[in-house]
Formats: structure tokens, sequence, C-alpha cells
């Protein structure tokens, strides 16, 4: 018996994930990440969680700890504190000035403002790697 089925037959909900998207966004996410790696060149990297202050300084830290932050872009998201950071690396900025970041962040945030956190995410990998092109 699939979730789908027990959750018809019992009327309960399935079983929910530690975290704040569920199993079919998640692996949406990871699409994405592929996609956006691939066609890049780039290496991209998402933290959704708490942030602290200063909250730049913290996705930077994060952004460095990376296994190649010179090549790397951090999207960072802290839903509870309304929060979003994007981080590129020497080399990443070079393709995707701050402008750009700016612009796939604020399609980021009109989705986060509908309620939709996997579909934000999903929409700034999108347009940074476009913005980005291929390698």
């Amino acid at each position: 018996m699939t979730v789908g089925e027990k959750q018809a037959e019992t009327g309960t909900p399935p079983e929910v994930l530690d975290g704040p998207f569920s199993t079919r966004q998640l692996l949406r996410i990871d699409e994405a990440l592929r996609l956006a790696d691939q066609g890049t060149g780039l290496v991209f990297s998402v933290y959704v969680g708490g942030l602290d202050e200063p909250i730049r300084a913290h996705a930077q830290r994060l952004h460095r700890q990376l296994a190649d932050p010179d090549r790397s872009v951090l999207i960072a998201v802290s839903p509870n504190q309304r929060q979003l950071e994007i981080v590129t690396g020497r080399h990443a900025r070079k393709r995707i000035p701050d402008t750009y970041a700016k612009l796939a962040a604020l399609s980021m945030v009109a989705a986060f403002g509908g309620g939709d956190l996997a579909g934000g995410i999903i929409i700034g990998l999108d347009q940074l790697a476009s913005h980005a092109g291929k390698a």
C-alpha cells in the first residue's frame, strides 16, 4: 500500500519529513541543482535554516565551507527570519554579477511571499544558471 492509498483509506496525512519540504519538493530542488551545475560548470548549493547575525557574514561563512568556494553559488534562506542571501565565489561572480543575483532574489522573494518556498528556490536556481550561461 502506498502512502497515498493509506491516506485515502485512513484519512490521515502522510508522515511528515523533518524539514519544510516534501519528498517531491526535495527531488525537484535536487534536479534543479543538478541542471544548474551541469549547465554552467559552477557548483550551486542551497542552505535552508536559521542564520546568525549578521546574516550576510553567516552566509559567507557557509559559502567558504563549500568544496570549491571560488566556483560556487550559495542560496541561503531562513524562512523563519524572512532572510535570503545569495553568495557567489570569485569565479562565479564574474558570470553572475550582483545585479543578476538581485534579480533572481526578487523572483525568489515573490514566490516565498506566495507561500512557495521550494518553487522560489527552483526559480532562483534556474535564473542564476541562465545568467551564468554555459561553461
